[in-house]
């Protein structure tokens, strides 16, 4: 897979797009009390019972056709923002992070062999998979700048070996599947990423850490890795190249979380819409109270401008551009946005709104992590903000002595 995805036309993904939610709302929404749930997510045998509910339904890995074919970044927006009405959404029908960010780089980088032996599991849904990359901050390892990675890579043989530590790896424990992103130790340096299988004694969990969102399978992990020995066939690409895969896989991945969250939104302000048009206080209800109405139209205001921006950010990716600058600009809006708008629904539910008999609690600490998850806002204004002085520096550079001439001809 190079270059853009065609896509499949409006058509066909409104018709995948309402197999999704239909799915969702009728068979996943229910499941949000199961008590299958421990610290950090819903168990795996309750993911596998989804799963094999989504694949008898016809909707799993909805993005991804049965031929192989991928949705555009357009129509993948569409299908994806049906799959987070509910937090379970995601896990049950394979969209949910990282998973699908993984499956959309080894599609994109992957050698036939690798695509057979670790994304078809993936796509079929007889896994989870982890990607390696973030490190401890304090360490000054690669927190949210992967130049400063400590991870090292070696070759050995017909052998990398790998030794580094990592933080935040999301559902590291319990996947089958781990992307590792490591820096070469030999000539030329630059950053390589491999394809292991998991759980591998090397890799070593330090610990799971304690955070406020829980909706992830294994939580986010802390860990070790000790003299990891890769076969060299297992490197994703070729040598040195890891950052730049790193951007061929984040940008469409913090679309498709500003996709996943846009859907998480949307159910938070149906719940907190049903309860202000039923709720009645001081003589009226909620909803005819200026201060609520105002809260729920500003909501529909940032719920439409981050559509937007989702869609705009899409279509470019769907050029087969990048889109790192545009992925940034949108990461930030619409996480700020729909933060916003979890925010309101809270607020609008009172008491009811922050306690755990409504879905409404859960979608406001879910939604605000995602205001760092793949990059915090600061970081992404920042880069940003160096985009824009290298495009001005460059405007205003003096011309050359031939610049010169040949303007003025």
């Amino acid at each position: 897979m190079s270059g853009a995805y065609p896509g499949v036309g409006p058509e066909k993904t409104a018709e995948i797009a309402a197999k999704v939610e239909a799915f969702v709302r009728d068979v996943v929404i229910p499941y949000e009390s199961d008590p299958r749930h421990d610290e950090h997510g819903p168990t795996d045998e309750l993911i596998a019972e989804l799963k094999e509910k989504a694949r008898a339904a016809g909707v799993l890995t909805p993005h991804i056709l049965p031929d192989g074919q991928h949705l555009s970044q357009r129509e993948t927006a569409i299908v994806l923002q049906k799959s987070g009405l509910s937090i379970l959404g995601p896990l049950a029908v394979n969209t949910a992070a990282p998973d699908e960010g993984n499956m959309y780089l080894l599609g994109k980088v992957g050698s036939p062999e690798l695509k057979e032996r670790f994304l078809k599991p993936l796509v079929e849904g007889r896994g989870r998979s982890a990607f390696f990359m973030t490190e401890p901050a304090l360490e000054d390892g690669a927190g949210s700048d992967p130049s400063m990675m400590k991870t090292t890579c070696r070759q050995d043989g017909n052998h990398w070996v790998i030794n580094g530590r990592k933080k935040f790896i999301t559902g590291a424990d319990g996947a089958i599947v781990g992307i590792i992103m490591a820096k070469s130790e030999g000539p030329g340096g630059g950053a390589c990423m491999f394809m292991v299988d998991l759980p591998d004694p090397a890799i070593q969990t330090v610990r799971v850490l304690q955070t406020i969102d829980d909706s992830m399978p294994g939580g986010h992990a802390e860990i070790d890795i000790v003299d990891l020995r890769v076969p060299a066939d297992q490197m994703l690409g070729n040598p040195g190249e890891g950052f730049k895969y790193a951007q061929i896989r984040l940008s469409p991945a913090r679309l498709s979380h500003c996709m996943r969250w846009y859907g998480a939104a949307v159910r938070a302000n149906e719940i907190a819409t049903d309860y202000a048009n039923r709720r009645k206080a001081f003589g009226k209800t909620l909803i005819d109270h200026e201060g609520v109405g105002f809260m729920l139209a500003d909501n529909l205001i940032d719920l439409k401008q981050s559509e937007l921006m989702i869609d705009w950010c899409a279509s470019v990716l769907d050029t087969g551009e990048l889109g790192t600058a545009e992925s940034s600009m949108a990461k930030v809006a619409v996480s700020e946005a729909l933060s916003r708008v979890a925010d309101r629904c809270v607020q609008v539910m009172g008491g009811t709104g922050v306690t755990r008999d409504t879905m409404v609690e859960k979608f406001y600490r879910e939604i605000r992590c995602f205001r760092i998850y793949d990059g915090p806002t600061e970081v992404h204004k920042w880069s940003l903000a160096k985009k824009i002085k290298r495009d001005w520096t460059g405007a205003t550079a003096p011309l050359s002595p031939h610049e010169e001439a040949a303007r003025a001809r």
